[in-house]
């Protein structure tokens, strides 16, 4: 068999192992044990103060949830917020129609994109390894991002133990191998990626959930895997994808108010993932010349 017929087997395979896994994350995400409810200002309060003086001493009453922002005291009357809409269980997204042959579809396209361009530089055994990172991670990335995209939540139920694994394989791989540059790369992506994000975490919680943070570790460690270009330009473009749209829609509606919307950020990072794993090297030969 030629090396360009081998090539194309393996990503023929590996479209349509990915595929296969895309079928199972219906069962998947059925499985995940939903969130806890949050509290709403109708349920009444764990323990009430016995004298109703109690409340009124610290400006709210008895019964009554304690306002968020400003109070009547520190200036002008505050509005209440719209209360956010209930997140959909997970049962009733993955009992959404035709779900398993969609995700099947789209990680069979995208598992295929990713061998291909893995291979570029022909069958070897470094690019063997790459691929057993890469095309675990593919379905997986789509299920999150499916999840992520109604809920805003990025199970840790799934994120925390890929990583894990991952971590396992590139410990694997220095035994097996002896080859320690690729194994550091990866490691030097999940710190770099996730301080990124935990980073601007820290600094804007309010715009950015923790679930990003673990995932930019997952995304990272897979990158820095595939190279250093794929990193860089795995993690930019994950911003990029997400303001320009926005950025367009606000400029084109006149309305400075979409913004400040918040949005779920996991579908983009997952997107600006496979734009890197696709387009890294290229993108940074072009910027180098």
């Amino acid at each position: 068999m030629s090396d360009a017929a081998a090539e194309l087997l393996v990503v023929a395979l590996a479209a349509l192992g990915c595929g296969l896994a895309g079928l199972g994350v219906p069962a998947l995400i059925r499985a995940l044990p939903e969130p806890p409810a949050p509290a709403s200002a109708a349920d009444p309060p764990a323990d009430p103060p016995a004298d109703p003086a109690a409340g009124a001493a610290t400006g709210t009453l008895v019964g009554a949830e304690a306002p968020h922002g400003p109070t009547a005291g520190s200036g002008p009357a505050s509005v209440a917020r719209p209360a956010e809409p209930p997140k959909p269980l997970y049962v009733d997204l993955a009992a959404r129609p035709h779900l398993g042959p969609w995700v099947a579809l789209v990680s069979a396209m995208a598992g295929g994109l990713v061998a291909r361009a893995v291979l570029g530089d022909g069958l070897t055994e470094d690019t063997a390894w790459a691929l057993a990172y890469a095309l675990p991670v593919v379905p997986l990335c789509v299920a999150l991002a499916y999840v992520d995209g109604h809920t805003r939540l990025l199970p840790s139920r799934l994120v925390l133990p890929a990583t894990g694994a991952l971590v396992l394989l590139a410990l694997g791989e220095w035994a097996v191998t002896g080859e320690h540059d690729a194994v550091l790369r990866a490691g030097v992506g999940l710190l770099v990626a996730r301080s990124l994000y935990w980073l601007l975490w820290a600094v804007h919680s309010a715009g950015m959930g923790f679930g990003d943070v673990r995932l930019a570790a997952l995304l990272g460690l897979v990158l820095g895997r595939l190279g250093v270009a794929e990193l860089v330009v795995g993690v930019y473009a994950g911003f990029l994808v997400f303001g320009l749209p926005g950025l367009l829609l606000a400029l084109v509606r006149r309305d400075r108010a979409l913004l400040r919307a918040a949005y779920p950020f996991g579908p983009f990072m997952v997107v600006g993932a496979l734009i890197g794993v696709l387009t890294g090297p290229a993108v940074i030969d072009a910027l180098l010349r």
